[in-house]
């Protein structure tokens, strides 16, 4: 048996990819992140299948089912929101798994981040504006950051950041923010990103907190801060230029 750590997306059910339902749909087992992840994508599951709320399990809970699987014989569907490489606590899981020696595979999905640039209709890498994208949090509530990896030394660099888990701290993320980025910088929130009910606000950071307080978003959102935000004056990619060679077919 196998245990799939699978992205299931930003929010939209068919935002999972081929290998992700394909996986989902064989497994016999499914564990999966409560609200976080769309209900439609369990009717995938097979007829009978175990479904797993994780919402409110521990780790050692979660692992326990995973490890019941195994000696069962069953492959388990472990399906997280957006990809399993950023914030999905993955990590934990997987150390669990090997010194229990159960085998698993991890189906990366499509992240939140990338679902907010999609609703923004904005590219995060602008030629001559932003080449670097900085993916981080705050720890109110959560594992503290590692030395270094604040708000304020992130920022000295000014590259484009895309802020998970932190919505509910606007005020103090704005108010580290501001000495590096400056009042006028654009900023975006984009709460339930690719859902039906996905909230869009745009803004600097001025005024993103007020914004964000009067529409009541206290999660599920990313922030995103950068210039790129607005960018309309900028190069074209070398990646089409007339100037650049080009390998001649069959080369």
């Amino acid at each position: 048996m196998t245990v799939y750590f699978i992205g299931a997306g930003p929010g939209a059910a068919d935002l999972i990819t081929l290998r992700g339902l394909r996986r989902l749909e064989s497994s016999p087992v499914c564990l999966y992140a409560g609200s976080l992840v769309p209900r439609e994508l369990l009717d995938a599951c097979p007829a009978g299948a175990r479904l797993v709320d994780t919402a409110d399990l521990t780790l050692d809970e979660i692992v326990a089912e995973l490890a019941a699987a195994h000696r069962a014989g069953h492959d388990v569907a472990r399906l997280h929101s957006g990809d399993p490489s950023v914030f999905s606590a993955v990590a934990e899981q997987m150390r669990r798994l090997d010194g229990l020696g159960v085998p698993y595979e991890v189906v990366p999905g499509v992240p939140a981040f990338a679902a907010a640039a999609a609703a923004l209709g904005r590219e995060l890498t602008v030629p001559g504006v932003g080449q670097t994208v900085i993916l981080t949090r705050t720890s109110a509530r959560a594992t503290p950051m590692p030395p270094g990896e604040d708000l304020t030394t992130l920022g000295a660099g000014r590259a484009t950041m895309v802020l998970h888990l932190a919505v509910q701290r606007i005020d103090a993320v704005v108010a580290e923010l501001l000495p590096s980025y400056g009042p006028d910088c654009p900023v975006a929130v984009v709460a339930r990103a690719s859902r039906a009910d996905e909230v869009i606000l745009r803004g600097t950071l001025a005024g993103i907190a007020d914004q964000v307080h009067a529409a009541g978003i206290r999660r599920t959102a990313v922030i995103v801060v950068g210039r790129v935000l607005s960018a309309t004056e900028f190069p074209d990619s070398h990646l089409y230029s007339a100037a650049r060679e080009r390998a001649c077919d069959g080369s």
